[in-house]
């Protein structure tokens, strides 16, 4: 927990200060210390996005970025909204701030932490955006630019990757500042995206902040667009955000086209990154075929399809027996899948059902925009590989829009109170969640209260590895484990090799170095047998 308190006071700080240097940018107050803040994130995240595919983003770029921030912290004076926001807020906002850095300071216990964030950060931090890096494994071709803004600040700042406690605070502030309470009762759900840097938490931080200044009739279009199709670049699922921004400057706002540059200008960063790592303009998609040379091979983008739909039926079913569902069978299915997974599905239908509605008896233009957006959406989702993780964000839109003006800040408190004791209990008592919620298979995942934590944030450690080479390749393999997550790079997941076997081939350098970039080529027999004998280790 001491760790985390220095990691915020120290990000806080540089971070407010990068945002009163574009301030202008945005057009925001001197009372908006959240968006100042968020400013500061979102042109951060931008320049060292560009910059990573010259450099790594290593300790010099993070104190460069440090020293410019502080310095303008101090210049611009920003210190006294600081000290001006806590005299005003400080019992609540010091309270929920500690909640917030306790439940942060808790075992990793998502599994893409092992698998995609702490490899992708690593890989930006020691060597940067890399050409066709998906040829390596297919994951770390996604690179979100939340991948990138915590790469740029996991070697001094925060090495324990607790950056999502930091947005969360980030989220706090902004709350306490607008006094937008109905905000509170989403903290109990996002206190379990705090121990990684999942992209789950920043996207549905940003979009809530976003829908929060569009419902309070905010005219900053040109921000507004920006840093929506900059929540569409850390996670594309929310690709009804920018929509609903660039509905709602067209149709409600009036405004001129030019709101739509700076927004337009990180789509263009994000669509080039897609294809510089992964040979296609949107991850996982293979759309608009480049034919570039480091695209990954055909087969395992087809494993990687086939996958999606399995995990679209919570691998209750094989992709054969899915293929072989009526239309009636392919809904039917879905929706009553064994175990939470059918309640979250069934919950999904009904409240789009509900927000239709809504709309229809509102007959709000900015209401009938927001429920096109969502719906668009949602059928993208159903069609391309329904898992509830990638609809999740919609239940916090809608909630948000039906209670925002009913509910009051004496009501909103006691429940965020209850709500946060039972989550605080749910993650420091495990075995009660494996023992009453076993569909909830995370919960095995988890490790309870240390007394470390309170110093420094729970992390695991492993650093069991063997060295390898297959053709120009020479690559480590994780030991006694499935997940590369402090495996030394190029490291590559057992699984990913197997992969590689069964399609014939091998990923290689494409020069002499790691930043040069990877391809796929066959491999011969004797490569064959090499590899089998790598995963023999990881036999069933």
């Amino acid at each position: 927990m001491l760790y985390i308190v220095l990691m915020l006071i120290l990000l806080l700080s540089a971070l407010a200060g990068l945002g009163a240097v574009f301030k202008n940018n945005f057009g925001g107050s001197n009372s908006e210390t959240a968006l100042q803040i968020i400013a500061g994130l979102f042109v951060t995240t931008i320049i060292w996005t560009v910059l990573a595919f010259f450099i790594p983003l290593n300790s010099t770029v993070e104190l460069v970025t440090l020293l410019i921030g502080l310095c303008a912290f101090f210049y611009f004076k920003v210190y006294l909204q600081f000290w001006k926001f806590i005299g005003e807020n400080s019992i609540l906002f010091l309270s929920i701030s500690l909640l917030i850095i306790f439940v942060g300071s808790y075992y990793p216990f998502i599994l893409d932490h092992f698998g995609y964030y702490v490899p992708t950060i690593k890989w930006l931090s020691e060597v940067g955006l890399v050409q066709g890096i998906s040829n390596l494994d297919l994951l770390l071709g996604q690179n979100s630019f939340w991948h990138v803004f915590q790469a740029g600040f996991s070697h001094l700042s925060d090495p324990f990757l607790r950056v999502n406690v930091l947005m969360l605070i980030v989220y706090l502030i902004y709350v306490m500042e607008k006094k937008a309470w109905i905000h509170l009762l989403f903290f109990p759900i996002l206190y379990l995206f705090t121990q990684s840097p999942s992209t789950d938490l920043p996207a549905i931080v940003l979009s809530l902040i976003i829908l929060n200044e569009v419902f309070s009739s905010s005219k900053n279009a040109r921000f507004l667009f920006a840093l929506s199709t900059f929540v569409f670049a850390i996670k594309p699922t929310m690709i009804w955000l920018p929509l609903f921004i660039f509905l709602y400057g067209l149709l409600i706002l009036k405004s001129n086209y030019k709101f739509l540059f700076a927004g337009t200008f990180v789509l263009l960063i994000f669509i080039f990154k897609n294809i510089w790592t992964f040979g296609f303009p949107i991850f996982p998609v293979q759309f608009i075929d480049l034919e570039l040379s480091w695209k990954p091979n055909p087969q395992l983008l087809q494993n990687s399809s086939e996958m999606a739909i399995m995990k679209t039926y919570d691998m209750q079913y094989t992709y054969e027996e899915i293929t072989q569902f009526s239309k009636l069978e392919y809904i039917k299915n879905w929706l009553f899948l064994d175990g939470l997974k059918s309640i979250i599905h069934l919950l999904f239908i009904l409240s789009l059902v509900t927000f239709s509605v809504f709309a229809f008896l509102k007959k709000s233009k900015l209401i009938w925009i927001l429920f096109i957006s969502i719906l668009i959406k949602s059928i993208l989702v159903l069609l391309f590989s329904a898992q509830y993780r990638f609809f999740f964000d919609v239940f916090f839109v809608i909630f948000f829009v039906l209670f925002y003006q009913v509910l009051s800040k004496k009501l909103i408190l006691p429940i965020f109170v209850a709500l946060s004791i039972v989550i605080v209990g749910f993650l420091s008592f495990p075995q009660l969640v494996r023992t009453y919620l076993p569909s909830f298979k995370l919960g095995s995942f988890m490790s309870g209260f240390s007394k470390t934590q309170l110093i420094k944030p729970s992390s695991f450690e492993l650093n069991k590895y063997k060295t390898h080479q297959i053709g120009n390749l020479k690559f480590n393999v994780v030991e006694g484990y499935v997940f590369s997550f402090d495996t030394p790079i190029p490291a590559i997941s057992p699984q990913f090799i197997q992969e590689d076997l069964d399609a014939g081939i091998f990923p290689q350098l494409k020069g002499k170095t790691l930043k040069e970039g990877f391809i796929w080529r066959k491999i011969s027999f004797e490569e064959k047998e090499k590899i089998q004998i790598i995963l023999k280790d990881f036999a069933p």
